[in-house]
């Protein structure tokens, strides 16, 4: 993966959490973030599923994943995993006492049953 493939690596993140569930006082399951401008967005197993809006409103197609640990790429365009790619500016995740679901405070006690699980 390439700045050719979408990837600007001196871009920070949005934030620590995703921007339109903190605008909204919502909340999520797990963060990804966008490889090319730093939007991060809730994965699709949360209920606003707001990092694959993202790529459908502007076309950025590749994130990866905001979670401590872990440095995978998804590919919306091309629908495929990537395992790792370039490092992205700093952080590489939501601080590590931020918790998932997240963000403390704001995830209903009963988060598995409405996220279907």
């Amino acid at each position: 993966m390439t700045e050719r493939n979408g990837i600007d690596p001196s871009v920070p993140p949005s934030g620590a959490g995703c921007m339109e569930c903190e605008a909204a006082d919502g909340w999520w399951f797990h963060l990804r973030r966008c490889a090319r401008c730093g939007h991060v967005g809730c994965c699709d197993s949360s209920p606003g599923k707001h990092a694959t809006a993202h790529y459908r409103a502007t076309g950025h197609p590749l994130v990866q994943s905001y979670e401590p640990g872990e440095d995978w790429f998804w590919d919306y365009a091309a629908d495929s995993l990537h395992d790792s790619g370039p490092a992205l500016a700093p952080p590489s995740s939501h601080p590590e006492d931020q918790p998932a679901p997240g963000p403390a405070g704001r995830v209903p006690e009963d988060w598995a049953r409405v996220l279907g699980g």
